[in-house]
């Protein structure tokens, strides 16, 4: 059972907007079987643009029931039910905004249309719930009420379910309020880890880098992240389709790593913060250093020539180490020298390294 629905709001700063309108049809998968719909008193003034888009204003709402009025008959009609609405993360977060005021935990499995509407009617100009139905030839009435668009949602859902043959589509796009196929998903993903020391990449469905990490065990980060209850940690989270990672061997390779990363992928769920550099001159011109690699008889190496950072890689052989023309072959050089040679700078003053080898 289906309860399909849409929600007028005042606008307003994000978990402040109160509920002006809601329309809900419980749907069997073919035919309405009751619904509810009222304008609510929001106890809070609407936006202008607000007003001038849906025709709601709070002249109107001023009899109309408060949230708590309407909360029990909400709780009723949608119970056993799957929320579906048109960009539902929107209609189902105000819905459990306006309960949470009330002391109340409002849990329900929801599916978007928005979301099915690109998996099974791929490759539409405009997914918007008007611009859609008009190019299904689906009617629409009374647009930006809470009415014409929960009706118009109905019809749309009931050709989305016609075109799901497979009948998997659709099961598989229900987002479960207790979270079990993403934490299903995320556990998966933390298995796939190995415990190391490195830097990982957290990429959304389209293989798009949105965080990068590190840590000395980059398994236990990625759980402690995935455990996490903020606002960004959720996000995150819930777009997490796949990781990678590079495995360094040292914390100096981690920190080059991960700072050089972020400043050419610059992912979206990384906090933004302005770099302080060190550019002082280092006490030599020109020196390696050599770290523990890997893996067991393995070196990282940096090498610094005419005092400025040339690049950074891995021997196992003390013959490449020895041999300045192979060594600049297999080294890579730095993305941002500037970058590179600060954190060089600020590890050396607090760190100590295998050995560093001048020439």
């Amino acid at each position: 059972m289906y309860a399909v629905l849409d929600i007028e709001t005042t606008g307003g700063k994000f978990n402040e907007e109160g509920v002006t309108e809601i329309a809900i049809y419980k749907f069997d998968g073919h035919e309405i079987v009751d619904q509810f719909i009222s304008l609510v008193n929001p106890e809070r003034p609407i936006q202008e643009f607000v007003v001038k888009l849906t025709g709601i204003n709070n002249k109107m709402l001023r009899n109309a029931p408060k949230f708590y009025e309407v909360a029990k008959r909400i709780v009723e009609i949608t119970k056993d039910c799957i929320l579906v609405a048109h960009n539902s993360a929107f209609d189902y977060r105000i819905l459990r905004t306006e309960f949470q005021r009330l002391g109340f935990d409002f849990e329900r499995n929801t599916l978007c249309t928005v979301e099915l509407s690109q998996q099974l009617i791929p490759e539409q100009p405009s997914y918007s719930l008007g611009k859609l139905t008009r190019s299904l030839g689906i009617p629409i009435a009374d647009r930006h009420r809470a009415t014409g668009d929960a009706i118009a949602t109905v019809k749309l859902f009931k050709l989305l379910l016609e075109k799901d043959v497979s009948k998997d589509i659709i099961q598989n796009s229900i987002k479960y309020f207790d979270r079990r196929l993403e934490k299903e998903k995320l556990l998966n993903l933390v298995d796939s880890i190995p415990t190391v020391s490195g830097v990982f990449y957290v990429q959304d469905i389209n293989g798009k880098v949105i965080y990068i990490g590190r840590g000395k065990n980059i398994k236990h980060e990625i759980n402690t992240l995935f455990l996490k209850i903020t606002k960004r940690a959720s996000k995150i989270q819930e777009r997490a389709n796949s990781i990678s990672y590079d495995k360094t061997g040292n914390e100096l390779f981690t920190r080059l790593r991960y700072y050089l990363e972020l400043d050419k992928l610059s992912p979206k769920f990384n906090f933004k913060k302005k770099f302080k550099y060190n550019l002082e001159p280092f006490n030599s011109d020109d020196f390696l250093i050599v770290d523990k690699g890997r893996e067991v008889e393995e070196h990282s190496i940096i090498l610094i020539e005419n005092n400025d950072v040339f690049g950074y890689g891995y021997t196992n052989l003390a013959y490449q180490e020895n041999n300045l023309p192979i060594l600049k072959k297999i080294i890579t050089p730095f993305s941002d020298k500037d970058i590179a040679k600060t954190i060089i700078k600020n590890y050396l003053r607090k760190n100590k390294v295998e050995k560093i080898i001048r020439f």
